[in-house]
C-alpha cells in the first residue's frame, strides 16, 4: 500500500513538474530560429564592414584567394556567358615579337539578372477571300489560365512560388510590382492564386493517388488557423501530410508529399483520404490511425521519435533514472538505423532481426 502510494506521489509529481517546464520552462523563453538567424546575419553584416574598411590589398587578396578554395564549383545547369579579357598589345615588350598564348586563367562569378517584366503581344491576323466576300478566317485565340485576364502561366506561377514557397503575402507582391510600374491590386492577386488552386486539382489528386500506390507512407497532421468568416476570427483546422521518400534506404520511387486539409481530426479523415491504400502507414499514437488498421487494409509503424518524446521530457524535469534508461536504449536503435541507412532491404531486415529485435524486446514491460 506504502509503495503504490509513493509511486502515484511521484507520478504526480512527474506531471507538475512538466506542466511547469511546459508554462515556464526554456520553450516559452526561447527565441525562434528565424529571429536567432536575423541576429546572427547582422553580426556577419558588422563584421565584413569592418574587414572592408579596414583592411589592404594584401589581406583582400588572401582572403580572396581562400574564398575560392571554399566556395566550390557554381551548378553545371547555369547558362555561362563568356567574357574574353585580352591583353592591350600582343607585343613582347622585350624583343618586339609577336607573344603566343600558353594558356589561361578562368573565374567564375555568380551573376542575377533581376526580375523583369515584359508584355507578350498576340497577334491574330484576319483573311478574308476576294472572290467569297463573307469568307474571313483567323486563327483560334490560344487558351489562357486567367481567361480575359492579363498574366501568363509563368506570371501565375511566380505568384505562387512566391507565396507558399517564400512566404511572401501577396500585398507585398503588389508593392514589389508596384515599384516596377505595374499596378496590380491585392484582390486581383488572390482571385489569380485561387483559379490556379482550382485548376491545379487534378495534379493533387494525381499526386496523392500515386503515393497511395506506395508499399509504404509516412502520414502526420498538424493545425492550420483558418479564416472564419462573419465571427471575426479564425477557426482550427487540420492539414494532413502523407509522404514518402526511400532514397535514404535505396529506393527507386521518386519523393513526395501531398497535403490534405480537414475541419477536424475525425477517423473518418484519414479513411477517405487514404482509400485504396493498401501497406504500411508510419504514424504517431493518434487514435484515428488505429481506427484505419482496425480496416484490415493497413499496417501500422510506429514513430521512434514519437515513442522517445515523452521520455526526453521526463528526463529533463529532473531525475529520472527509468527514463534516461529508455533514451539510451532508443538511442542504440537510431546508431543502428544510421549503420544500415542505404542498404537493400534484405540486409536492413537481417540486421535489424539481429541487432534491433532484441533492444525492443528488452523495453517491453
Amino acid at each position: 500500500m506504502l509503495l503504490a502510494e509513493r509511486a502515484e506521489s511521484e507520478r504526480l509529481r512527474q506531471i507538475i513538474r512538466e506542466l511547469q517546464r511546459h508554462r515556464f520552462g526554456r520553450r516559452a523563453e526561447s527565441l525562434p530560429e528565424e529571429q536567432l538567424q536575423f541576429a546572427l546575419e547582422e553580426a556577419e553584416q558588422i563584421e565584413a564592414a569592418g574587414l572592408a574598411k579596414t583592411e589592404g590589398p594584401i589581406e583582400r587578396k588572401a582572403r580572396g584567394a581562400k574564398r575560392r578554395a571554399n566556395r566550390g564549383a557554381l551548378p553545371a545547369h547555369l547558362p555561362r556567358i563568356e567574357m574574353v579579357v585580352e591583353l592591350a598589345s600582343t607585343i613582347c615588350p622585350g624583343c618586339s615579337g609577336t607573344l603566343h598564348r600558353i594558356g589561361e586563367d578562368v573565374a567564375e562569378r555568380l551573376d542575377i539578372v533581376p526580375a523583369q517584366f515584359r508584355v507578350l503581344v498576340v497577334r491574330r491576323p484576319k483573311y478574308a477571300c476576294r472572290t467569297c466576300e463573307d469568307v474571313v478566317m483567323q486563327a483560334p485565340a490560344p487558351a489562357r489560365l486567367i481567361e480575359g485576364g492579363l498574366p501568363t502561366e509563368a506570371t501565375v506561377a511566380q505568384v505562387l512560388v512566391s507565396k507558399y514557397a517564400d512566404h511572401l503575402p501577396l500585398y507585398r507582391q503588389a508593392q514589389i510590382y508596384a515599384r516596377q510600374g505595374v499596378d496590380l491590386d491585392r484582390s486581383t492577386l488572390a482571385d489569380w492564386v485561387g483559379r490556379a488552386a482550382f485548376l491545379l486539382r487534378p495534379v493533387h489528386e494525381r499526386l496523392l493517388d500515386r503515393l497511395k500506390g506506395s508499399s509504404k507512407l509516412f502520414a502526420d497532421e498538424t493545425t492550420a488557423p483558418v479564416l472564419d468568416p462573419g465571427r471575426g476570427r479564425t477557426k482550427t483546422g487540420q492539414l494532413w501530410a502523407y509522404a514518402r521518400n526511400d532514397r535514404a534506404w535505396g529506393g527507386t520511387d521518386p519523393p513526395g508529399v501531398a497535403y490534405v486539409y480537414a475541419p477536424d481530426r475525425k477517423a473518418e479523415r484519414p479513411i477517405a483520404h487514404l482509400a485504396g491504400f493498401r501497406g504500411v502507414l508510419q504514424v504517431d499514437g493518434y487514435g484515428a490511425y488505429k481506427v484505419l488498421a482496425a480496416r484490415g487494409e493497413v499496417q501500422l509503424a510506429f514513430c521512434w521519435s514519437h515513442v522517445r518524446r515523452p521520455f526526453y521530457e521526463l528526463a529533463q524535469g529532473g531525475p529520472a533514472p527509468i527514463a534516461s534508461e529508455a533514451l539510451a536504449r532508443i538511442a542504440a536503435l537510431y546508431r543502428i538505423e544510421a549503420d544500415i541507412r542505404g542498404r537493400s532491404a534484405e540486409e536492413r531486415h537481417t540486421i535489424r532481426q539481429e541487432r534491433s529485435r532484441p533492444l525492443v524486446d528488452a523495453l517491453q514491460p
